[in-house]
């Protein structure tokens, strides 16, 4: 049967409900699907896909999640497509709801998060199975405490230093640990910042994220001379994923940064 609903930027969608054949552009979302078990109706990803690690390879590399192959995903037939708003291009939704239903997401916070969880099971018959993976979250973020009042930056890229702003699922992570962020006042979501802006930050933590750009031990001493006050820590990128991988973050939150 078909079904309509209503995506995050507002656009109506209509598709064969529940859909046998999905592809999915961002990584988190093809993550929730497969812990959704929809294992047999993903027909395509992205090559950054990269979770569930054990199943996950089975399934073909259509697109990136700025560029896609338009002959791989049409194809595949799918019966929905579902992106994400900050992951992929506002061209690639043009261009593929021109050829198949095509639903857009939105995740900016936690909250975002277990929405876009509980939305993905709606979409594809499988309420019950988001609303226990929700609630497994839930209970493992109520294990976090609180910072409160110390400042960290979260680094995201070099040349130019590019830290996570204002409106983004990581800073609401990082305020939820009870982080501040200095740099909320900088125009944009992921504002670049020079040296003096390190340094006249008074920062307690520069987190140095492992991707996108792959920061490792030999960038610590780079950013203590920037800010001398400030401790330099190294961290997984990919436990600021929302989608099952928050299963992960608080412990991992709590192993590493003495939460």
């Amino acid at each position: 049967m078909k079904k309509e609903i209503i995506d995050r930027t507002g656009r109506p969608v209509t598709f064969n409900y529940p859909p046998k054949r999905i592809i999915s552009l961002c990584p988190g979302i093809t993550d929730t699907l497969f812990a959704l078990g929809l294992e047999q109706e993903i027909v395509g990803r992205t090559r950054f896909c990269k979770y569930p690690e054990d199943r996950v390879q089975s399934v073909p590399a259509v697109a990136g999640t700025k560029d896609l192959k338009l002959e791989a995903i049409l194809e595949a037939a799918p019966d929905l497509v579902i992106l994400e708003k900050e992951e992929n291009t506002k061209e690639m939704a043009e261009l593929l709801e021109q050829h198949v239903p095509v639903y857009v997401a939105e995740v900016q916070t936690v909250q975002e998060a277990l929405q876009m969880i509980e939305t993905i099971g709606d979409l594809t018959d499988r309420r019950l199975q988001a609303e226990k993976l929700v609630a497994e979250i839930q209970l493992e973020f109520e294990k976090l405490s609180a910072r409160a009042g110390a400042r960290a930056a979260y680094v995201i890229w070099k040349k130019p230093y590019m830290v996570v702003g204002k409106d983004t699922y990581i800073q609401d992570v990082l305020q939820r640990l009870g982080f501040e962020n200095p740099f909320l006042q900088k125009e944009g979501r992921y504002p670049a910042v020079t040296p003096d802006d390190f340094q006249k930050a008074q920062l307690d933590t520069i987190f140095l994220a492992s991707e996108p750009y792959p920061f490792k031990e030999k960038h610590l001493e780079e950013f203590r001379n920037m800010a001398p006050g400030a401790n330099v820590v190294l961290i997984d990128g990919e436990m600021l994923w929302y989608g099952p991988r928050m299963l992960e973050a608080p412990n991992y939150f709590i192993r590493n940064l003495g939460m």
